[in-house]
């Protein structure tokens, strides 16, 4: 196919386009897919240029109003886009052309990512997928979701482009990236809580590391199941996809680790969103809190959107609606057993606050800009 983009390469994403980068998104109706709405729609980057609203593929024109299916986003004072008159159109692959959109963002079921990443990357758009469809390099890891890919050498080939998005990680590459997979929200809190004494050296992986993580409900996506019904959810606790929750894989890539050094348990919370993971460490050696804390602050030293607290925990109510991820620790009297607590608002910096922040590096603005 042709039209005013190439499909051999890729526009430069750099500050530098005389006029403002035209976003799209795939798969607005669901949660993250609202909030997604909402921060692209007050960028201060995107003022004026709306981003272009797709629904499902479809053979007719119909469409529907933006606010029909989120009227919170109705009047948003200082948008500069009059959301009130937004449409949510069927998608077609003609529009990505007629539009001339730099990126799409992708709230789209898993196996609906998974076919469409390759035509869209033939497009020459780049993707930002909010999905898990790409996370996951490793084929065991990857076994969980079931895929059947109807070309597995297309599949591959795309699948290594793919670049895990988590910015405190791989700011780097995704700079330069084609396809961002952007993390899941239990993984984020996790690797974010792990990663510096990991990478240091310091947790003792022969001991094995616990992570006994919570979230709201919202975590399940939009559409009720048994389990996420209120009846069910409300004044409960519940563990669920023990030894087979979906993000394991994505936390034992990026720590490198082995499964039998690291147990994660995901709890349902009777609570609309957040996430709260308590994250139990044996330490190589005895260590002072400072010493921990240093490690902490130096590692997430140029991350904007880590808040790291010392010795004072975080709380879900703290982080819920922000697009941060709050970290804190206490040290046992022996000074080798450590928890650490990690705190984030799934829909944000657990989706796609995340997202957005993707958005950023690979349009070289600042990665916390419209998200603070």
């Amino acid at each position: 196919m042709t039209g005013t983009k190439s499909m051999t390469a890729t526009k430069s994403m750099t500050a530098t386009k005389s006029t403002a980068m035209q976003t799209a998104v795939l798969g607005v109706s669901g949660y993250a897919g609202a909030e997604l709405a909402r921060l692209l729609l007050h960028h201060p980057r995107l003022h004026g240029t709306a981003p272009v609203f797709f629904g499902r593929e479809s053979a007719n024109d119909e469409s529907i109003a933006l606010t029909d299916l989120h009227p919170q986003l109705a009047d948003n004072n200082g948008s500069g886009h009059g959301s009130g008159s937004l449409r949510v159109e069927p998608f077609r692959w003609a529009a990505l052309r007629e539009r001339d959109i730099d990126v799409v963002f992708l709230a789209t079921p898993h196996e609906q990512s998974r076919a469409w990443v390759p035509d869209l990357l033939s497009h020459g758009v780049r993707v930002i997928d909010l999905s898990g469809a790409w996370r996951l390099q490793q084929p065991e890891n990857r076994a969980v979701y079931k895929f059947e890919d109807t070309d597995a050498t297309i599949a591959a080939t795309t699948q290594q482009q793919a670049v895990y998005g988590m910015p405190e990680l791989h700011r780097a590459a995704i700079k330069g990236a084609k396809i961002v997979a952007n993390p899941g929200c239990y993984s984020t809190a996790a690797i974010l809580g792990l990663a510096p004494l990991v990478r240091s050296g310091w947790a003792d992986l022969n001991r094995g590391i616990i992570c006994d993580a919570k979230s709201g409900v919202s975590g399940a996506g939009k559409a009720p199941t048994a389990k996420t019904h209120f009846m069910y959810a409300a004044d409960n606790l519940s563990a669920y996809s023990v030894f087979g929750h979906r993000h394991t894989g994505e936390i034992l890539e990026q720590l490198d680790l082995a499964p039998q050094q690291m147990t994660f348990t995901p709890h349902l919370l009777p609570i609309p969103r957040g996430i709260l993971a308590t994250i139990y460490v044996t330490l190589r050696e005895p260590m002072q809190a400072s010493a921990i804390a240093e490690c902490y602050r130096s590692f997430y030293k140029d991350s904007p959107l880590v808040r790291f607290h010392g010795e004072r925990l975080p709380q879900i109510q703290h982080v819920v609606r922000t697009n941060f991820c709050d970290i804190g620790f206490a040290l046992a009297a022996d000074k080798q057993r450590l928890i650490v607590v990690s705190c984030l608002d799934n829909l944000l910096k657990g989706a796609a606050g995340q997202a957005v922040q993707n958005m950023n590096l690979l349009f070289g603005w600042p990665e916390q800009e419209g998200l603070l």
